[in-house]
């Protein structure tokens, strides 16, 4: 008899075809919704199959008694309690690696978004306004500009490589130094965003980093600074940003993510110098499928009993 596993996230279903790949191995149980939710199956579940965005936490195991791992489709787990999945003996895994290179693409188009008014430019040329109006007013180079980046990981790398390409001068904060990279270390983010035009954010999320881009940061950004967050909506204060482009202490900002997603604030909707996109920084067929084989492939190793691809804990 297969395993039986429960998917507790919608994105599992959005991908083409990934279902049937997992449903040859397990028996699949979709409990994404309350009114799916299964006792009887639950009980008998052994793998947790969640998101970064929903995540995992004491009640969920409490009711997959079963269970011996949570397997994530993300590479943020900050949702997942990994402190509690431990203390149970959980296995925990993730899928870094697969998405850099569409969420360092996203970071690039939300600031040539953000610096060339691409979005309202669109709406400039569809409305009639060009032949109206006349030209749209100019806009700010990205080429040469100065770029800080907020964590240097894997995302944070291919941001920089990115960069590079635009002839940016690249420096970056994050806890500790990595000799290994060529681009100028900042460890205060005060600083680094004091000596940047562009501030990437792309770090992790969790208490470690909550706020972190605040109203000090912010302001040493100033008003001709470009905010770009691609990491956790936890990372920035929202407030804060509120309150810098009210007084016209940015020049603009460009968000893949939100402190309470769904839910955005409707002073950013309303701010036509922010572009807002839907947490959909990886948000291509391919490597959607690539980070649901990758979760596949950690559960799959689980209970071949071989090491797992990507463990947090296990």
């Amino acid at each position: 008899m297969p395993q039986e596993i429960a998917m507790l996230a919608s994105v599992f279903g959005q991908v083409p075809g990934l279902l049937d790949e997992f449903r040859k191995h397990f028996t699949v149980h979709l409990m994404n919704k309350p009114e799916l939710f299964d006792p009887e199956a639950a009980r008998r579940v052994r793998a947790i199959a969640t998101s970064g965005g929903v995540g995992a936490d004491a009640s969920v195991y409490d009711r997959f008694p079963a269970a011996e791992i949570v397997a994530s489709f993300g590479v943020g787990y900050d949702q997942v309690d990994v402190a509690e999945a431990e203390r149970r003996g959980l296995k925990v895994t993730n899928t870094p690696g697969v998405l850099t290179e569409d969420v360092a693409d996203l970071a690039i188009a939300l600031l040539l978004a953000v610096s060339r008014d691409i979005v309202v430019g669109d709406a400039h040329a569809r409305s009639g306004d060009w032949a109206a109006k006349g030209p749209m007013p100019l806009k700010r180079k990205v080429s040469g500009k100065r770029a800080g980046i907020v964590g240097l990981g894997g995302i944070g790398q291919d941001i920089a490589r990115r960069a590079a390409a635009f002839n940016m001068d690249i420096a970056w904060t994050g806890p500790r130094p990595k000799p290994d990279q060529p681009y100028e270390y900042v460890p205060d983010p005060v600083a680094l965003a004091e000596r940047s035009d562009v501030l990437f954010v792309s770090c992790v999320g969790g208490p470690e980093t909550r706020h972190l881009v605040n109203t000090q940061v912010l302001k040493a950004l100033g008003p001709e600074g470009i905010l770009v967050n691609v990491s956790r909506g936890s990372v920035v204060d929202e407030d804060a940003l509120i309150a810098a482009l009210r007084a016209d202490g940015l020049y603009g900002a460009g968000l893949d993510v939100f402190e309470n997603e769904p839910e955005i604030p409707q002073a950013l909707k309303d701010d036509r110098r922010v572009v807002l996109h839907p947490h959909h920084a990886s948000g291509t067929t391919e490597t959607r499928r690539a980070m649901g084989l990758l979760v596949l492939d950690n559960l799959r190793a689980h209970f071949d009993g071989r090491p797992l691809p990507t463990p947090v804990v296990g």
